[in-house]
């Protein structure tokens, strides 16, 4: 599958990175390269293959619950670069 150095562009300003037209080129061969390679996938029979099954069985990684004492309350808010009473104020990012 090709990739184009337009849609490597496209990629790199969403991620906000600044790529040069011969990083772009370079870029898009190896991309293309890595889903070529990835595409050796579609022809493994995985219709026996469990969906979530695993190579390694890792066990639950959950622990219990437990309530912990948090910390000096005062000590943690007086690294608020500003406060309201006992919450960090952040500024406003949703507008209306």
């Amino acid at each position: 599958m090709a990739i184009t150095r337009e849609e490597v562009l496209h990629v790199a300003r969403l991620a906000r990175l600044a790529v040069s037209d011969d990083e772009a080129d370079r870029l898009g061969g190896q991309l293309s390269a890595i889903l070529d390679y990835m595409k050796q996938l579609d022809r493994l029979d995985t219709r026996d293959v469990v969906p979530t099954s695993h190579a390694v069985e890792t066990g639950t990684p959950f622990r219990d619950d437990v309530v912990e004492p948090f910390g000096d309350k005062e000590a943690l808010l007086a690294n608020a670069p500003d406060r309201k009473n006992d919450c960090f104020r952040v500024p406003r990012i949703i507008e209306d």
